[in-house]
Protein backbone atom coordinates (compact mmCIF):
# COMPACT_ATOMS: atom_id res chain seq x y z
CA UNK A 1 0.00 0.00 0.00
CA UNK A 2 0.65 3.83 -0.67
CA UNK A 3 2.80 5.47 2.12
CA UNK A 4 0.50 8.88 3.23
CA UNK A 5 3.79 11.12 1.96
CA UNK A 6 4.29 10.88 -2.20
CA UNK A 7 7.11 10.05 -2.91
CA UNK A 8 7.59 11.68 -5.97
CA UNK A 9 6.11 15.01 -6.21
CA UNK A 10 5.48 17.14 -9.90
CA UNK A 11 4.08 20.23 -10.15
CA UNK A 12 3.64 22.68 -12.34
CA UNK A 13 5.87 20.96 -14.95
CA UNK A 14 6.48 23.00 -18.33
CA UNK A 15 9.23 20.79 -20.20
CA UNK A 16 9.76 20.77 -24.17
CA UNK A 17 12.53 20.86 -26.34
CA UNK A 18 14.75 24.08 -28.03
CA UNK A 19 12.71 26.22 -25.98
CA UNK A 20 9.40 24.55 -27.38
CA UNK A 21 7.01 23.53 -24.28
CA UNK A 22 5.64 19.66 -24.79
CA UNK A 23 3.70 19.45 -21.50
CA UNK A 24 2.92 22.36 -19.83
CA UNK A 25 1.35 22.80 -15.63
CA UNK A 26 1.61 18.86 -14.68
CA UNK A 27 0.89 18.20 -11.29
CA UNK A 28 1.32 14.24 -10.46
CA UNK A 29 2.45 11.98 -7.35
CA UNK A 30 3.45 8.56 -6.69
CA UNK A 31 3.56 7.06 -3.36
CA UNK A 32 5.51 4.16 -1.91
CA UNK A 33 4.53 1.02 -2.79
CA UNK A 34 1.97 2.35 -5.56
CA UNK A 35 1.55 1.67 -8.97
CA UNK A 36 0.66 4.81 -11.03
CA UNK A 37 0.24 5.32 -14.77
CA UNK A 38 0.48 8.48 -16.74
CA UNK A 39 -1.33 7.51 -20.09
CA UNK A 40 -2.28 9.58 -23.39
CA UNK A 41 -2.27 8.90 -27.36
CA UNK A 42 0.91 9.62 -29.37
CA UNK A 43 2.93 12.70 -28.95
CA UNK A 44 0.55 13.97 -25.98
CA UNK A 45 3.98 14.63 -23.72
CA UNK A 46 4.22 11.10 -21.61
CA UNK A 47 7.84 10.66 -22.46
CA UNK A 48 8.66 14.30 -22.20
CA UNK A 49 7.22 14.09 -18.92
CA UNK A 50 9.42 11.56 -17.47
CA UNK A 51 12.01 12.92 -18.83
CA UNK A 52 12.15 15.90 -16.97
CA UNK A 53 11.49 13.63 -14.06
CA UNK A 54 14.32 11.95 -14.42
CA UNK A 55 16.68 14.60 -15.19
CA UNK A 56 17.40 13.97 -18.84
CA UNK A 57 15.63 17.44 -19.97
CA UNK A 58 15.63 20.68 -18.22
CA UNK A 59 12.12 21.84 -17.73
CA UNK A 60 10.98 24.89 -18.42
CA UNK A 61 8.90 25.69 -15.18
CA UNK A 62 7.21 23.66 -12.71
CA UNK A 63 9.06 21.94 -9.44
CA UNK A 64 9.75 18.38 -8.72
CA UNK A 65 10.68 16.62 -5.67
CA UNK A 66 11.88 13.13 -4.67
CA UNK A 67 12.02 12.10 -1.19
CA UNK A 68 11.17 15.51 0.31
CA UNK A 69 14.33 16.71 -1.50
CA UNK A 70 13.59 18.92 -4.55
CA UNK A 71 15.16 18.12 -8.03
CA UNK A 72 13.86 20.19 -10.36
CA UNK A 73 16.38 20.52 -13.18
CA UNK A 74 18.72 17.83 -11.22
CA UNK A 75 20.78 15.82 -13.62
CA UNK A 76 20.23 12.15 -14.60
CA UNK A 77 23.07 10.90 -12.55
CA UNK A 78 22.37 12.93 -9.77
CA UNK A 79 18.52 12.09 -9.82
CA UNK A 80 19.88 7.99 -10.44
CA UNK A 81 21.85 8.33 -7.10
CA UNK A 82 18.68 9.32 -5.06
CA UNK A 83 17.43 5.88 -6.14
CA UNK A 84 15.11 6.81 -9.60
CA UNK A 85 15.14 4.24 -12.05
CA UNK A 86 14.59 4.65 -15.56
CA UNK A 87 13.42 2.00 -17.61
CA UNK A 88 13.70 3.92 -21.77
CA UNK A 89 12.00 3.12 -24.41
CA UNK A 90 14.21 1.93 -26.16
CA UNK A 91 15.57 -0.02 -23.22
CA UNK A 92 19.05 1.38 -22.99
CA UNK A 93 20.73 -1.96 -22.95
CA UNK A 94 24.57 -2.77 -23.99
CA UNK A 95 23.77 -5.11 -27.05
CA UNK A 96 27.39 -6.59 -27.10
CA UNK A 97 27.07 -7.61 -23.23
CA UNK A 98 25.53 -10.96 -21.50
CA UNK A 99 22.72 -10.74 -19.41
CA UNK A 100 24.43 -11.60 -16.71
CA UNK A 101 27.16 -8.51 -17.45
CA UNK A 102 24.31 -6.23 -17.85
CA UNK A 103 22.65 -6.72 -14.44
CA UNK A 104 26.27 -6.36 -12.99
CA UNK A 105 26.68 -2.75 -14.30
CA UNK A 106 23.84 -2.02 -12.43
CA UNK A 107 24.35 -2.94 -9.22
CA UNK A 108 25.22 -0.34 -6.27
CA UNK A 109 27.08 -1.55 -2.78
CA UNK A 110 25.22 -2.31 -0.16
CA UNK A 111 21.52 -2.91 -1.86
CA UNK A 112 22.00 -5.07 -5.00
CA UNK A 113 20.54 -8.40 -5.28
CA UNK A 114 20.85 -9.99 -8.10
CA UNK A 115 18.95 -13.48 -7.30
CA UNK A 116 15.47 -10.90 -6.10
CA UNK A 117 15.64 -9.71 -9.74
CA UNK A 118 15.74 -13.25 -11.01
CA UNK A 119 13.04 -14.60 -8.98
CA UNK A 120 11.03 -12.34 -10.09
CA UNK A 121 12.03 -12.60 -13.48
CA UNK A 122 12.85 -16.04 -13.89
CA UNK A 123 12.90 -16.24 -17.37
CA UNK A 124 16.50 -14.32 -17.47
CA UNK A 125 18.22 -16.95 -15.86
CA UNK A 126 18.27 -19.31 -19.05
CA UNK A 127 19.67 -15.96 -20.87
CA UNK A 128 22.44 -14.85 -18.26
CA UNK A 129 25.40 -16.26 -20.82
CA UNK A 130 23.77 -14.46 -23.95
CA UNK A 131 24.73 -11.36 -25.03
CA UNK A 132 21.72 -8.97 -24.81
CA UNK A 133 21.33 -7.85 -28.59
CA UNK A 134 21.10 -11.81 -29.49
CA UNK A 135 17.85 -11.66 -26.91
CA UNK A 136 14.04 -11.44 -28.27
CA UNK A 137 11.88 -8.35 -27.63
CA UNK A 138 10.50 -9.88 -24.97
CA UNK A 139 13.51 -11.09 -23.23
CA UNK A 140 15.26 -7.46 -23.59
CA UNK A 141 12.68 -5.78 -21.88
CA UNK A 142 12.45 -8.43 -19.41
CA UNK A 143 15.94 -7.31 -18.93
CA UNK A 144 15.81 -3.82 -18.73
CA UNK A 145 13.38 -3.55 -16.26
CA UNK A 146 15.83 -6.62 -14.33
CA UNK A 147 18.51 -4.13 -14.62
CA UNK A 148 16.72 -0.90 -13.23
CA UNK A 149 15.57 -3.37 -10.04
CA UNK A 150 19.01 -4.70 -9.52
CA UNK A 151 19.70 -1.64 -7.03
CA UNK A 152 16.32 -1.56 -5.61
CA UNK A 153 15.17 1.62 -6.84
CA UNK A 154 12.78 3.39 -4.31
CA UNK A 155 11.41 4.81 -7.85
CA UNK A 156 10.88 2.89 -10.93
CA UNK A 157 10.07 5.02 -13.96
CA UNK A 158 9.24 2.54 -16.80
CA UNK A 159 8.50 4.15 -20.47
CA UNK A 160 5.80 2.23 -22.70
CA UNK A 161 6.75 -1.27 -21.25
CA UNK A 162 4.44 -3.18 -23.97
CA UNK A 163 5.98 -1.64 -27.22
CA UNK A 164 6.18 -4.03 -29.33
CA UNK A 165 5.51 -7.13 -27.29
CA UNK A 166 3.45 -10.12 -27.97
CA UNK A 167 0.66 -9.88 -25.62
CA UNK A 168 1.93 -13.07 -23.65
CA UNK A 169 4.77 -11.44 -22.84
CA UNK A 170 2.57 -8.17 -21.49
CA UNK A 171 1.05 -10.55 -19.45
CA UNK A 172 3.65 -11.71 -17.64
CA UNK A 173 5.75 -8.43 -17.28
CA UNK A 174 2.70 -6.54 -16.08
CA UNK A 175 2.05 -8.38 -12.64
CA UNK A 176 6.02 -8.00 -12.27
CA UNK A 177 5.49 -4.21 -11.41
CA UNK A 178 2.73 -5.09 -9.27
CA UNK A 179 4.89 -7.57 -6.87
CA UNK A 180 7.69 -4.93 -6.86
CA UNK A 181 5.42 -2.48 -5.42
CA UNK A 182 3.85 -4.88 -2.74
CA UNK A 183 6.85 -6.22 -1.94
CA UNK A 184 9.64 -4.19 -2.21
CA UNK A 185 7.75 -0.71 -1.47
CA UNK A 186 9.06 0.72 -4.97
CA UNK A 187 6.90 3.43 -6.35
CA UNK A 188 6.08 2.70 -9.79
CA UNK A 189 5.48 5.38 -12.66
CA UNK A 190 4.36 3.32 -15.87
CA UNK A 191 3.77 5.31 -19.45
CA UNK A 192 1.36 3.18 -21.17
CA UNK A 193 -0.32 3.58 -24.49
CA UNK A 194 -2.43 0.54 -24.22
CA UNK A 195 -5.19 1.73 -21.75
CA UNK A 196 -6.25 -1.70 -20.76
CA UNK A 197 -2.95 -3.05 -19.53
CA UNK A 198 -1.93 0.07 -17.55
CA UNK A 199 -5.65 0.55 -15.63
CA UNK A 200 -5.57 -3.65 -14.98
CA UNK A 201 -1.97 -3.11 -13.09
CA UNK A 202 -2.12 0.38 -11.92
CA UNK A 203 -4.11 1.77 -8.62
CA UNK A 204 -4.23 5.35 -10.07
CA UNK A 205 -3.77 7.26 -13.83
CA UNK A 206 -3.22 10.49 -15.09
CA UNK A 207 -4.00 11.11 -19.12
CA UNK A 208 -2.87 13.81 -20.91
CA UNK A 209 -3.86 15.22 -24.18
CA UNK A 210 -1.95 17.83 -26.13
CA UNK A 211 0.27 18.04 -23.45
CA UNK A 212 -1.93 18.97 -20.81
CA UNK A 213 -3.19 17.05 -17.34
CA UNK A 214 -7.07 16.49 -18.53
CA UNK A 215 -7.92 13.52 -16.49
CA UNK A 216 -6.56 11.95 -13.13
CA UNK A 217 -8.43 9.40 -11.13
CA UNK A 218 -8.52 5.69 -9.63
CA UNK A 219 -7.88 3.24 -12.34
CA UNK A 220 -11.23 1.06 -10.92
CA UNK A 221 -13.26 3.98 -11.79
CA UNK A 222 -11.96 4.68 -14.94
CA UNK A 223 -12.44 1.54 -16.18
CA UNK A 224 -16.03 2.07 -15.75
CA UNK A 225 -15.67 5.94 -18.11
CA UNK A 226 -14.62 4.78 -21.45
CA UNK A 227 -16.30 7.43 -22.89
CA UNK A 228 -14.50 9.88 -20.83
CA UNK A 229 -11.02 8.06 -21.46
CA UNK A 230 -11.77 7.93 -25.47
CA UNK A 231 -12.83 11.60 -25.46
CA UNK A 232 -9.21 12.12 -23.67
CA UNK A 233 -7.25 9.27 -26.67
CA UNK A 234 -9.10 11.73 -29.14
CA UNK A 235 -8.14 14.68 -28.29
CA UNK A 236 -11.13 15.99 -28.02
CA UNK A 237 -10.80 18.11 -24.58
CA UNK A 238 -14.11 19.72 -24.16
CA UNK A 239 -15.77 16.55 -24.21
CA UNK A 240 -13.42 15.66 -21.99
CA UNK A 241 -14.07 18.34 -19.42
CA UNK A 242 -17.63 17.84 -19.90
CA UNK A 243 -17.68 14.55 -18.79
CA UNK A 244 -15.10 14.96 -16.13
CA UNK A 245 -17.49 17.76 -14.44
CA UNK A 246 -20.06 15.04 -14.81
CA UNK A 247 -18.04 12.38 -12.89
CA UNK A 248 -17.31 14.68 -10.28
CA UNK A 249 -20.82 16.00 -10.02
CA UNK A 250 -22.12 12.12 -9.30
CA UNK A 251 -19.31 11.44 -7.18
CA UNK A 252 -19.73 14.77 -4.77
CA UNK A 253 -23.47 13.83 -5.65
CA UNK A 254 -23.19 10.52 -4.14
CA UNK A 255 -20.77 11.31 -0.76
CA UNK A 256 -24.02 14.23 0.26
CA UNK A 257 -25.94 10.80 0.03
CA UNK A 258 -24.25 9.05 2.96
CA UNK A 259 -25.11 8.84 6.29
CA UNK A 260 -22.70 11.21 8.41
Amino acid sequence: MPTADPLLEVEGLTAGYNGTAVVRDVALHVGAGEVVALLGSNGAGKTTTLSAIAGLIKPMGGAIRFRGEKLTGAPAHRVARRGLALVPENRALFADLTTRENLRLARVRGRSNEDDVLDLLPELRKCLGRKAGMLSGGEQQMLAVGRALVARPALLVVDEMSLGLAPVVVARLAPVLRTVAASFGTGVLVVEQHVAVALNVAERAYVLAQGRLVLEGRTADLRSRRDLLLACYLGDLDAATQLNAEVAAEVAEAQAAQPA
